[in-house]
């Protein structure tokens, strides 16, 4: 089923949600990763795996049941990422659709690839490039 559209008329709303989303932080890799971790288990959410490149990419799959949605959504800005239109749109609708279907789906289990992009890894490189150069 495709996230940004409602399920077929007489189709059975138990599908599972799949996000995919992209987002950006300041912060560093090594600060990002725990406090993600602990605000998705937190709010009862598993995570099944996380880690970070020495780009400054950070890579999290996590699942959390749809009951939970609107608190994973605000863990997630205030723990200082900035998603993308695109991932805001996503988890506006099914934070929406849940709450129009809840009792119907508030139990289902949504999948979240999430992509993060962190520039305190450039910023501490260019910074570094250019006391080597003083």
């Amino acid at each position: 089923m495709n996230p940004m559209t409602l399920p077929p008329t007489g189709t059975s709303l138990d599908a599972s949600w799949a996000l995919r989303m992209k987002a950006t932080t300041m912060d560093e890799p090594t600060r990002v990763i725990p406090t993600l971790t602990g605000a998705i288990l937190g709010n009862g959410g598993w995570v099944l795996s996380r880690g970070a490149d020495d780009s400054g990419h950070i890579h999290m799959l996590f699942e959390f049941e749809r009951m939970y949605c609107v608190e994973i959504y605000t863990l997630l800005i205030a723990a200082g990422l900035e998603l993308s239109q695109l991932a805001h749109l996503r988890f506006t609708e099914l934070c929406q659709c849940t709450k129009s279907h809840y009792g119907d789906c508030g139990g289902e289990i949504v999948s979240v690839d999430l992509e993060i992009h962190s520039f305190a890894v450039h910023a501490a490189a260019g910074g570094r490039s250019a006391s080597e150069a003083a």
